[in-house]
């Protein structure tokens, strides 16, 4: 198992030449060879040490999208400090508190940005309370003549060190440091390499920021691991011109990109025909799909949008992963189709997986019906998309009460061992103990409790939603994503906006809440009623069970994590709280009672 700086190490000294990054931006592009980002990072290691004491130090790392993340972070591994990725104080609120949160729970020793972002972060350093840590801009392209990159002497190679704090997205809970050890980062980078092949002759391009595991380790890492070249684009050029992403891998003929659902969904939908006609996606084999869950309707919108332009639909991967377990757990076969399930809609509701009958594994994307004839009528199910297999790590399925490893077909907890397996979180030890330190009734472990439901079928891993946010409405057990899957259906102006649901407690036990984002310009008070009492409708008929509450809010309303998961719980929050700012709300009297009520 080679460490990421000897890794590094040896690429440099092979491809010295070879593109390391390129960071593509409305102005230009910037580039960095694997000469020139060795050279860089070695400055800023020596310009480290030279200001932080010997041992475990934290530099939270709060830069504006660029390359002098790159040399940061690779820098402060480097140094043998901890870097602890954030993102740069210029966007939302709450992520603006979020990283002022992490520099205090951290205890970083200092915060490195780019010069250009200098004044913003010292702004938001005074402004959030966070006392006079050190901030510098400078410190990322330091002077040769301050810090001479030829007095680097690097770090010695220690496999159980931890090499960065990646703290989770907080989409069911307060954010928590992830102990990333650097034997953890290599076991991981080498499961990607293994189960997929890649290689250093790969191109890999993403648009995800880099502060977030999946574009940190899989776009960013992992081909400077393998010797490819990375080419970046900022998130929000991404969001408002989505073509710009698909632009790039047709241009530098990418093999290797990843995203989560809502990436592909939006890009399917809003890319069109003449830019269509100007993308060559022929080379593009491994469209990885992650971080959310995975809608089959969306992996069949866009294999055959982008056929035309050479896409293969094999080359659509969905996987399974966490920051828990450095990034990667399972990924669909290389060259195959994902394989979607038709599963009896009861059965799951009772946790266990029913193939339909006369369904094989490996159905074509798109192709199942939302019911099969049965003896009695029609039996509704459910489409299931693959996480693929498991190859080089340990997966169970357990029962989170008993601890019992259940068998094929039964949904429960997914516990994960093995040397991609993270240490634990960052000073919480009794969380730690109770997340990473789980063992099965039969004594064997330690295994990490992942909190998501799933299971296996035919050798596939099936992830179906997670223990926390399930909804459990007179018995029945419901996945908030499946809700709004349906919801999306229900009518046009839905089906481009996101959807949250969750349940609160009500008079007559748990009641559903639809939060859905709309734009309202043009409509009436009477058109957005309409539209209320036709999801409510149509969401009840679809479902079985009823859908009694239904919220509209202006678009970018519903809160997303920084990988574009959906936070329930804190939009769950804020409905209890009264703080959603709704446009058209249309309640069951008796929740308008309890919406005070405090969150449990």
């Amino acid at each position: 198992m080679t460490l990421f700086v000897t890794a590094l190490g040896e690429v440099v000294a092979r491809v010295p030449d070879k593109p390391a990054v390129l960071f593509h931006r409305a102005s230009g592009v910037e580039s960095l060879t694997y000469r020139e980002l060795d050279r860089a990072a070695r400055s800023v290691a020596v310009w480290l040490r030279d200001r932080l004491p010997a041992g475990d130090a934290r530099v939270v790392l709060a830069h504006a999208p660029g390359l002098s993340f790159v040399t940061a972070f690779v820098g402060c591994l480097y140094a043998g400090v901890t870097p602890v990725p954030v993102p740069p104080p210029t966007g939302h609120r709450h992520q603006v508190v979020r990283s002022a949160g992490i520099v205090a729970d951290s205890g970083a020793a200092m915060v490195l940005t780019d010069p250009e972002s200098l004044p913003a972060v010292l702004a938001w350093r005074d402004a959030s309370g966070l006392g006079d840590i050190p901030c510098a801009g400078p410190a990322t392209t330091p002077d040769a003549g301050e810090s001479d990159p030829d007095r680097w002497r690097p770090p010695d190679p220690d496999p159980d060190r931890v090499a960065f704090l990646q703290y989770t997205s907080g989409s069911t809970s307060a954010p928590k440091g992830v102990m990333v050890g650097h034997g953890n980062l290599a076991h991981n980078i080498g499961l990607m390499r293994d189960c997929h092949g890649w290689h250093g002759d790969l191109v890999f391009c993403s648009w995800l920021p880099t502060y977030h595991d999946m574009g940190l380790i899989a776009m960013l890492l992992t081909p400077l691991c393998l010797g490819g070249t990375a080419v970046l684009l900022p998130a929000m050029d991404f969001l408002k011109r989505p073509y710009l992403w698909l632009d790039l891998i047709s241009r530098y003929g990418a093999q290797v990109s990843c995203a989560p659902n809502f990436a592909y969904d939006l890009t399917a939908r809003q890319v069109g025909d003449e830019q269509l006609g100007q993308l060559d996606l022929s080379h593009w084999r491994y469209a990885c799909n992650g971080s959310e869950p995975i809608n089959a309707g969306t992996l069949e919108r866009f294999a055959a949008r982008f056929a035309p332009a050479g896409f293969r639909r094999a080359a659509l991967l969905p996987g399974y992963g966490l920051a828990e377990a450095t990034l990667y757990v399972s990924g669909t076969r290389v060259d195959s189709p994902p394989v979607v399930r038709r599963v009896d809609t009861a059965a799951l509701a009772a946790d266990r997986l029913v193939a339909s009958d006369g369904v094989a594994s490996g159905d074509p994307v798109g192709v199942t019906p939302a019911a099969l004839p049965g003896p009695d009528g029609p039996v509704p199910t459910t489409e299931l998309v693959s996480s693929g297999v498991v190859r080089g790590i340990e997966v169970l399925v357990v029962d989170p009460a008993t601890g019992v490893v259940l068998p094929d077909g039964q949904v429960g907890e997914v516990w994960i061992g093995g040397g991609s397996v993270a240490s634990g979180y960052w000073r919480r030890p009794d969380e730690t103990a109770e997340t990473f330190g789980a063992r099965t009734a039969d004594g064997a472990g330690p295994f990490l409790r992942t909190g998501d439901l799933g299971a296996y079928l035919d050798g596939e891993l099936f992830i179906t939603g997670r223990r926390k946010e399930m909804l459990i409405v007179n018995g029945r057990n419901l996945y908030p994503h499946d809700v709004e899957r349906e919801a999306a259906e229900v009518h046009p102006v839905f089906a481009e906006l996101p959807t949250c649901v969750f349940s609160v407690p009500g008079r007559q036990g748990e009641a559903i809440v639809l939060v859905q984002e709309i734009r309202s310009r043009g409509l009436t008070g009477d058109d957005l009623h309409g539209y209320a009492r036709t999801a409510k409708t149509a969401l009840g008929a679809r479902l079985g069970v009823r859908v009694g509450n239904v919220v509209f809010v202006r678009p970018g309303r519903i809160l997303r994590t920084s990988s574009g998961k959906i936070q329930r719980r804190a939009m769950r929050d804020r409905f209890l709280a009264g703080t959603l700012e709704s446009l058209h709300e249309d309640l069951d009297p008796e929740l308008r009672v309890v919406t005070s009520a405090p969150s449990r």
